[in-house]
């Protein structure tokens, strides 16, 4: 963190200013903002301090930028403190965000959705979604039958969640990232694209998946409107040759294209072309993107987002 926030700077250049609350509000629009949407951070890299100090990350999000987050429900453990939706609510707009979303486990939705809705709704949120339907495969090949019985339950949360005016997504990892066990080999997360409901359920596009499951353009471009939100991770699409394993004949650690399976980067000192993201991201009809990254990188993330027109 800088020595002075940029809320401090605006907050003593307003001194003696009659109007200091349109100052501070003024402020905030000096900067662009992808898409005309205000910067997200999704807090699961953060939880250590949720349990402690919710407050406190509202307040260091506010002050670097961040206008929006992205929860997990009380439902993982490093968030139980926020229990309570309507006090939640107020720390969070007490320094100025919103939380349109968050990540919910996947039995909470089989098992208790309707307690889970509500405290959604408490917060203000307006989507809920879930990292994966979790289905079950084998050697990383999932039988088409298996995908479907995962399509068709979460079609009905989709349901149920769309009757409380709350739109419901998916993210990609584990499962949806297994092959089906067809002859042309198709991820199961393209599987899912025919079998989901496209009103139902909408998708959250992981950016360090896209070195699996490939480039978000073309997916932006090839199902318009099926896409919500974006997690924002730097990717390097084009890395440098993993080195020789050693005498033991083990590859060394740390290796990685920049996704959950290596070394993360920062967005903007990555090989993404991140504009050319945005403007299909827009196009395509996406609502919301989070950064999901440690504390230091989403300090370097969010310097360069603000850099990116609307």
């Amino acid at each position: 963190m800088p020595a002075i926030s940029r809320r401090q700077f605006f907050e003593k250049s307003a001194a003696g200013a009659a109007a200091a609350g349109l100052v501070s509000t003024a402020s905030r629009g000096l900067y662009a903002n992808p898409m005309g949407i205000p910067i997200g951070s999704q807090t699961y890299p953060h939880r250590a301090r949720i349990k402690d100090d919710f407050a406190g990350l509202c307040k260091d999000m506010a002050d670097l930028g961040i206008g929006n987050m992205e929860l997990c429900s009380p439902g993982y453990a490093e968030f139980a403190s926020l229990t309570d939706g309507k006090q939640t609510r107020k720390i969070i707009e007490d320094h100025g965000l919103k939380c349109p979303s968050a990540h919910f486990d996947l039995k909470e939705l089989r098992t208790k959705q309707d307690e889970s809705i509500a405290w959604a709704k408490e917060i203000g949120m307006t989507q809920m979604g879930t990292a994966s339907l979790a289905g079950h495969t084998q050697q990383g090949v999932a039988t088409m039958d298996e995908v479907k019985r995962a399509a068709d339950e979460y079609n009905k949360i989709g349901e149920n969640a769309a009757k409380a005016g709350i739109q419901q997504f998916l993210h990609d990892e584990g499962f949806e990232l297994a092959h089906v066990d067809k002859a042309d080999g198709q991820l199961v997360y393209q599987a899912l694209f025919d079998l989901l409901d496209p009103k139902l359920v909408k998708f959250q596009f992981q950016m360090s998946a896209m070195t699996t499951v490939g480039e978000p353009v073309a997916w932006f471009n090839k199902y318009p409107r099926r896409f919500l939100s974006i997690h924002l991770q730097g990717v390097n699409l084009n890395p440098p040759p993993p080195p020789a394993p050693d005498a033991a004949g083990q590859a060394p650690a740390g290796r990685g294209r920049g996704g959950r399976g290596g070394p993360q980067l920062a967005v903007g000192k990555d090989s993404v072309d991140w504009p050319k993201v945005f403007a299909a991201a827009k196009t395509c009809g996406v609502k919301n993107y989070f950064v999901e990254q440690t504390w230091d990188l989403t300090v370097q993330s969010v310097a360069y987002l603000k850099t990116l027109n609307a």
